[in-house]
């Protein structure tokens, strides 16, 4: 299992990455605006993470942790700490990982029905996204057919 990276909403993204960047020291990345979600995404990380990744751009390579700002661009109070949105990992197998979590009495709450994606939360409540390392895994029961439980 490798670390990928932890997502804040923002609510504003001047001010945050006057914060990141500026005050940090964070580079930006990568940034991708979705039009159909009325989201963007922007990856940061730390300049000396850049250099021991070797990245020069392109997709974000395995190996260099990100700070993941997400902003929704429809109006949203981010009340409880719902600003934290979930750390991220890459697993080698999603189904045994999430069999494994399951076995041990962890809620699977977004089930990892497209072999790809999946969310767990911590005794804490924190949510943890796992992605599949590589191609997608073939549909498999029973993740295919389970349904979402309460949120992540």
């Amino acid at each position: 299992m490798e670390f990928l990276h932890t997502m804040v909403r923002v609510s504003d993204v001047d001010a945050s990455l006057r914060f990141y960047c500026d005050g940090l020291g964070l580079k930006e990345i990568s940034r991708f605006d979705s039009e159909p979600g009325r989201f963007t995404l922007i990856f940061l990380a730390t300049p000396q993470d850049i250099a021991r990744a070797g990245y020069t751009g392109g997709p974000i390579p395995t190996g260099l942790p990100c700070v993941e700002l997400t902003h929704n661009w429809d109006p949203e109070s981010y009340e409880g700490g719902r600003n934290f949105g979930h750390l991220a990992y890459r697993v080698a197998d999603i189904y045994a990982t999430c069999a494994h979590l399951d076995a041990m009495g962890y809620l699977i709450c977004r089930p990892p029905r497209d072999g790809h994606m999946a969310f767990v939360r911590s005794p804490d409540l924190i949510s943890v996204e796992l992605l599949q390392k590589g191609e997608s895994l073939p549909p498999q029961e029973p993740w295919a057919s389970m349904e979402n439980t309460g949120s992540w």
